[in-house]
């Protein structure tokens, strides 16, 4: 398992759209991937999960990946939580 703490840099915070990207990108990989945030814990292959996380502005936000691929999805995801989505 790795895990590595990002910030939520979209000024939307992370709503619908870019979750249904992180969401799609995640299941792409063979391998257990699960977010952290303010006490809550959610499964980064479910959107409702993830939604529930309510990831806002400079939210801190502990990705784990643990499995096959893990280092690669860990580095693809971290990518997508710290960039601008509309």
């Amino acid at each position: 398992m790795v895990s590595q703490t990002f910030t939520i840099i979209n000024p939307t915070g992370f709503h619908v759209r870019p979750t249904k990207t992180f969401v799609q990108l995640a299941s792409s990989f063979p391998c257990k991937i699960t977010l952290h945030c303010n006490g809550k814990k959610g499964n980064g292959k479910s959107s409702l999960s993830m939604l529930t996380l309510g990831l806002t502005t400079n939210s801190e936000v502990l990705l784990e990946t643990d499995g096959d691929q893990e280092q690669e999805a860990l580095q693809a995801l971290g990518e997508v939580l710290t960039s601008l989505h509309d």
